[in-house]
C-alpha cells in the first residue's frame, strides 16, 4: 500500500515535473508541439508526452514494485488498461489534465493522479499546475486542500443544494450517439444551471469546493475520474455508476453519476434514465 511518506514523494515529484516539464511550455507551444488523437480537439502536446513520461520514470525510482498506467500510454496501447484489474499497486496519471485549455491558453489544466490496490482507489491527488495547491484524498482519511506554507484544511461536502434545480457539471458532447447529445442538451435546461470546463480536474476540485451538486460523465477514464471520485467520497458525497454498479477504476463503460447527497444521485440517475434504454 502507501504510506505517508510515498504520498508525499508523488506529491513532490509532480509538483517538480510540473515546474520543469508543464509551466515553461504553457502558452509557449508551437504548432508542431501539439497534435490530435481521437478527434480535432482531443488533442496531445509535447508537454503531455514529456510530463508523463518524466512521472513514470520517477514513480518506477520511489516505488519499483507499482504499475504505471499513464493516459499517453494508453493511447498507444489500450491493453495497457488491462492493469487496473491487478491486485498490485497500481499508479494511474493524466499528465495534463484540460490538455485542450493548456494548449490553448488557458489556465484551467491541472495533473491527476490516483492509487488503486486490488482494484480498488486509494488514494487520489488534484494538482492545480498553475497556483501550486492540491487536493489530497486517501480512503478513511478525509479530503484535504493543501497548499504550501500553510495548516492542511479539510473538505467535507453539504448536503444542502446549491438550488432546488440543482447546479452540475457536464457537457452534452461527450455522449458519442447524436441522440444521446440532444437528451443530455434538453435535459440540461431543467437545472438552475450546468458547467463544463473542459478539465475534470478543475470540475472536482469546483465541486469539492461546494459550489455545484452533482457531475456527471459518460467516459469514465480512470485517469479522469478515479482520484476525483474518490475525494468526492470522502468529502462526504455519493458515486455510482447510472445503471447501478459502484465506482472502480477497471470501468470502461457507462455513465458515472456524482452527487453531494444521496437524494442528489437519486433525482440525477432519474433524469437520465432515457441513457440506458
Amino acid at each position: 500500500m502507501l504510506s505517508m511518506q510515498d504520498k508525499q514523494t508523488i506529491i513532490e515529484i509532480v509538483r517538480d515535473v510540473a515546474k520543469t516539464e508543464i509551466l515553461p511550455r504553457f502558452r509557449s507551444l508551437t504548432s508542431d508541439a501539439i497534435d490530435t488523437k481521437s478527434g480535432f480537439d482531443d488533442l496531445v502536446t509535447v508537454a503531455d508526452v514529456a510530463a508523463e513520461k518524466a512521472m513514470t520514470e520517477r514513480f518506477h525510482e520511489a516505488l519499483p514494485d507499482a504499475l504505471i498506467v499513464g493516459e499517453e500510454a494508453v493511447a498507444e496501447d489500450e491493453s495497457v488498461l488491462d492493469l487496473l484489474d491487478s491486485s498490485d499497486l497500481v499508479l494511474i496519471i493524466d499528465p495534463i489534465d484540460g490538455t485542450w485549455n493548456y494548449a490553448n491558453g488557458l489556465s484551467t489544466f491541472g495533473v491527476l493522479i490516483a492509487a488503486a490496490y486490488k482494484g480498488e482507489t486509494i488514494f487520489g491527488l488534484l494538482y492545480d499546475v498553475v497556483n501550486d495547491d492540491w487536493i489530497e484524498t486517501s480512503r478513511g482519511q478525509g479530503t484535504w486542500y493543501v497548499k504550501p506554507n500553510q495548516a492542511p484544511t479539510q473538505i467535507v461536502l453539504s448536503q444542502q443544494a446549491t438550488d432546488p434545480s440543482l447546479v452540475g457539471v457536464f457537457s452534452p458532447f461527450l455522449f458519442k450517439d447524436k441522440g444521446h447529445r440532444k437528451s443530455a442538451a434538453e435535459t440540461q435546461t431543467k437545472y438552475a444551471r450546468v458547467i463544463a470546463l473542459r478539465c475534470c480536474c478543475h470540475e472536482y476540485r469546483t465541486m469539492l469546493n461546494g459550489n455545484v451538486d452533482f457531475f456527471i460523465s459518460p467516459k469514465p477514464n480512470s485517469w479522469d475520474h478515479a482520484a476525483g471520485i474518490l475525494a468526492v467520497q470522502e468529502a462526504g458525497g455519493v458515486v455510482q455508476m447510472l445503471d447501478g454498479r459502484d465506482y472502480q477504476p477497471s470501468v470502461r463503460e457507462g455513465m458515472i453519476v456524482v452527487g453531494r447527497s444521496n437524494d442528489v444521485v437519486q433525482s440525477i440517475i432519474k433524469d437520465f434514465n432515457w441513457y440506458n434504454q
